[in-house]
C-alpha cells in the first residue's frame, strides 16, 4: 500500500547523457519478458568509514531474508528452485539442447519472481522443457545435492514437485483477485494453510475492537493455519516460523547497532531486533514510530514484513529490505514538497470531512539505494511511503522516498528504445516527453509518496481493512490521483519544481497512454488485470476516458491502422482527476466496500481483447522487455592483518546467474521443507 512502480514507457529520451552511459553499462541481459539492469551507487565512496561499515552490515541483514520471500510466495518454491539449481550447476548432458536452454530461462524467471509465479501478473510459468528431460537430469546427479525431505528419494522428489511445475491446473495463480471466488483457496501464496477466506476474515475480524484508535496490523507477521480443526497463527520470529533466517538477520542488525550514526538510529535498530525476537505487533508499531522519527541519519533502511500486496486479503506482509542513504542535492526537491504538505492537503478537491486538519510529520527525501532485497529484488519500486498503519501516519507522520539511482538506471537504459515513437500520437507528444518526462515522472512519484499516501483520513470507527481485497488498488489510485492532480497545479511552478505551466502535460499523456494501452503488454492474452498497481492505473485512465467522452477531453483514435491516445483538453482531464480523487477518498474514508468494488470491477479488471492484441503486436516489433529488474552491487570489507576494517568497496561486475547462485549459496538458511 505504499509503493510506486515505473510506468511502462520509453522515458529517458534525449535527456539521457550518452557520455555517462558509455562509462557504465546499465544492461546485463534480457530473456523471456525481462530485462536485467545494473544500478550505480553514486556517493558511496564519500561516506565515512563508519557509515560504510553500517551500510555493509545492513546489506548483510537484507540478504539474509531471501529465503523468506521464496517460501511466502509458495510452499514449494524453495525446493523447486534448489532442485533446478542443482541440475543447472551439475548437468553433464548437452547444455546447448533446447530443453536445457529453456530450463535455464525458467530458472532465471524463478529467481526473478522469487518463485514459480510471475512477479507481476502472478500466473504460473509454463515450462518450455519436458518433464522427461527434467526427471532424467534430476536422477542423473548426486542425490545429496537435491532438496530431499527426510527419507525421500530423488524419484519421490520428482513425483512430489513435477505436478506443481508441469500441471497448469495446480496452483495456477499466486494471488487470485477474481470477484466471487474464495481468494485464499484459489491463491498459491503461502500465507494460509487449510483455511478458507471466510474463516480468515472472521478470525481477524473477531480480534478487532472498533473503539481501538491505535490498532496493530492484525495478521501481518504470521501464517494462519488450521490444526486439529482449530485456527492458529504461526508467527514469523526468532524461535518461531522462519527462525533460521531471522536469527541471521538479527545477528547483522546487532552488528549494525554498534556503528549506528546516532542514538535515534540505534534505538530504531534495537526496537526492530526486539520485534524480531518477540513477534509482538505492538513492538512493530513502536519500531515504526521510532523509525519515522529518525530524520537526522544519512543512512536509512527498511527491513521486515512490510507490504501486503502478496496476500489476496491484504493482511499479511511479504519480507523486504532496502538499504539506502540520502541524496543531499536531489532531496531539496522533496523537502520543498513536504514543507508545503499542509497547503496541498487544504487545497485538495476532496470533501473537507475527509481531509486532515493538521498534517503531521511528513518527511521526504531522494535516496540512493545501496542494496535491494526480498520483495524489492530484483524488481523494485521507485518510490516508497511508510509506515502503512493509518493511525501512525495520522499521529506521527510518515517517511517518503524516491529512489533516485534506480530511476536514473531505468532512464539511461531506456534511451532511444523507440517506445515513445511507436505509441505516442504525434511528434508533439514525443517532444514533450523528451523535454519534461523524466522531471514530471519524478515529481509524480514524489507527490504520490510524499503526500498522496499521507493525505486524507479515515472517519472515526472505520476499519482500516474495510475495503478488503480492493484496499490496495484503491489506496494506490488515491495516491496516484493526488500526484496527478497536483503535478499540473500552478503551485509547482511557483515553488520552482517545474520550469513552466506546460510540463505536466508530459505526465498526463504518458499516464493515460499507459493506463489505456501500453501496460497491456504485461498481460497474457485472455487474462484479466489482477495486480494492484495495474488495476489502479487502468481504473483511473478508463474512468477519465469514459467521463471525458462527451466533450472528447480524451479520445482513442485510429491513424494508419494503429490506435493512439489523444488528449484534447488537458485542463478538463485535470478536473476529472480531481473528481475521481474526491470519490476515491470518500470510499477510503468511509470504508465503502461496495463503492470500491464497483470502481475496481467496472473499470480496472477487464481488457479489450482487440486492443490488447494490437498493443502486443506493436510492442513485439520493438524487441523490448516489459519488465525490468536489477542485479545488486557487491560490497566487500577491506581489513588489515589484525582484522580491523579499513574500507568497504563496491563493485558492479557480477552477472545475473552468478549473483543468484552466490545468494543461494551464502544466504540460504531455511530448510527445504518448512
Amino acid at each position: 500500500m505504499a509503493c510506486s512502480f515505473a510506468l511502462l514507457t520509453g522515458c529517458g529520451g534525449e535527456q539521457a547523457n550518452v557520455t555517462e552511459m558509455n562509462k557504465f553499462d546499465y544492461t546485463v541481459e534480457q530473456f523471456a519478458d525481462l530485462q536485467i539492469l545494473r544500478y550505480k551507487v553514486p556517493g558511496f565512496e564519500d561516506l565515512t568509514l563508519k557509515q560504510k561499515e553500517l551500510v555493509y552490515y545492513l546489506t548483510q541483514a537484507a540478504l539474509q531474508g531471501r529465503d523468506i520471500l521464496f517460501d511466502q510466495n509458495g510452499k514449494y518454491n524453495l525446493r523447486i528452485c534448489r532442485m533446478l539449481e542443482a541440475v543447472y550447476t551439475n548437468y553433464q548432458g548437452d547444455k546447448a539442447s533446447s530443453d536445457f536452454k529453456n530450463m535455464e530461462v525458467y530458472l532465471k524467471r524463478v529467481w526473478f519472481s522469487n518463485g514459480i509465479h510471475h512477479h507481476y501478473g502472478t500466473e504460473k510459468f509454463v515450462p518450455g522443457f519436458s518433464s522427461e528431460f527434467l526427471k532424467k537430469a534430476v536422477l542423473d546427479i548426486d542425490a545429496s545435492l537435491l532438496p530431499l525431505a527426510p527419507g525421500q528419494t530423488a524419484e519421490q522428489l520428482c513425483d512430489e514437485l513435477f505436478p506443481v511445475i508441469f500441471d497448469p491446473a495446480i496452483m495456477p495463480k499466486r494471488v487470485n483477485q477474481a470477484d466471487g471466488e474464495d481468494l485464499i483457496l484459489t491463491s498459491a501464496s503461502n500465507y494460509y494453510d487449510g483455511v478458507t477466506q471466510r474463516e480468515a476474515e472472521d478470525f481477524y475480524g473477531a480480534m478487532k475492537d472498533p473503539k481501538d484508535e491505535t490498532p496493530v496490523s492484525y495478521g501481518l507477521n504470521s501464517r494462519l493455519v488450521k490444526e486439529n480443526g482449530q485456527l492458529k497463527e504461526k508467527v514469523w520470529k526468532v524461535d518461531g516460523l522462519y527462525t533460521q533466517a531471522i536469527e541471521k538477520i538479527v545477528y547483522w542488525l546487532k552488528k549494525a547497532e554498534t556503528v549506528a550514526e546516532n542514538d535515534k538510529q540505534k534505538a530504531v535498530i534495537a526496537q526492530l531486533i526486539k520485534f524480531y525476537e518477540t513477534g509482538d505487533l505492538k513492538d512493530f508499531d513502536e519500531y515504526a514510530i521510532l523509525w519515522v522519527q529518525d530524520l537526522d541519519s544519512r543512512i536509512d533502511f527498511v527491513n521486515g514484513f512490510t507490504e501486503t500486496y502478496g496476500d489476496p486479503l491484504g493482511l499479511k506482509a511479504s519480507w523486504e529490505s532496502l538499504v539506502n542513504f540520502k541524496d543531499l542535492e536531489a532531496t531539496r526537491r522533496t523537502e520543498t514538497i513536504s514543507r508545503n504538505a499542509q497547503w496541498f492537503e487544504d487545497h485538495s478537491p476532496v470533501d473537507k470531512a475527509f481531509k486532515k486538519e493538521q498534517v503531521k510529520g511528513v518527511s521526504a527525501k531522494v535516496i540512493t539505494a545501496a542494496i535491494l532485497a526480498g520483495d524489492l529484488y530484483p524488481s523494485t519500486a521507485i518510490g516508497i511511503n511508510l509506515p502503512n498503519a493509518n493511525w501512525i501516519r495520522a499521529q506521527h507522520g510518515s517517511k517518503s522516498v524516491t529512489i533516485g539511482n534506480i530511476t536514473d538506471a531505468y532512464n539511461k537504459a531506456a534511451h532511444g528504445n523507440g517506445f515513445n515513437e511507436e505509441f505516442a500520437y504525434s511528434e508533439a507528444e514525443v517532444q514533450s516527453i523528451d523535454k519534461y518526462g523524466d522531471l514530471t515522472d519524478e515529481l509524480h512519484t514524489d507527490l504520490h509518496e510524499c503526500l498522496g499516501h499521507g493525505s486524507g483520513k479515515l472517519l472515526p470507527g472505520v476499519d482500516p481493512d474495510a475495503l478488503k481485497a480492493y484496499g490496495s488498488t484503491i489506496e494506490e489510485a488515491r495516491a496516484d490521483l493526488f500526484g496527478l492532480y497536483y503535478v499540473a497545479d500552478p503551485k509547482l511552478v511557483e515553488l520552482g519544481l517545474v520550469p513552466d505551466a506546460e510540463a505536466y502535460k508530459a505526465e498526463y499523456y504518458k499516464y493515460l497512454m499507459n493506463g489505456l494501452m501500453t501496460q497491456l503488454v504485461r498481460i497474457e492474452p485472455g487474462n484479466n488485470i489482477e495486480e494492484a498497481h495495474m488495476r489502479n492505473r487502468q481504473l483511473i485512465a478508463r474512468w477519465v476516458f469514459e467521463k471525458g467522452a462527451a466533450d472528447k477531453a480524451v479520445e482513442m483514435v485510429k491513424k494508419e491502422g494503429k490506435t493512439y491516445v489523444v488528449i484534447n483538453d488537458y485542463q478538463k482531464v485535470r478536473e476529472l482527476f480531481g473528481e475521481l480523487l474526491a470519490e476515491i477518498q470518500r470510499v477510503k474514508s468511509t470504508g465503502d466496500y461496495e463503492g470500491a468494488r464497483a470502481l475496481v470491477e467496472n473499470y480496472a479488471v477487464k481488457v479489450d481483447p482487440a486492443l490488447h492484441a494490437e498493443v502486443l503486436e506493436r510492442y513485439k516489433k520493438l524487441n523490448l522487455a516489459p519488465y525490468k529488474g536489477f542485479v545488486n552491487p557487491k560490497y566487500e570489507l577491506v581489513t588489515d592483518e589484525k582484522g580491523n576494517i579499513q574500507d568497504v568497496t563496491v563493485s558492479y561486475d557480477e552477472g545475473y546467474a552468478e549473483q543468484m547462485l552466490r545468494y543461494s549459496r551464502d544466504y540460504s538458511s531455511l530448510p527445504s521443507v518448512n
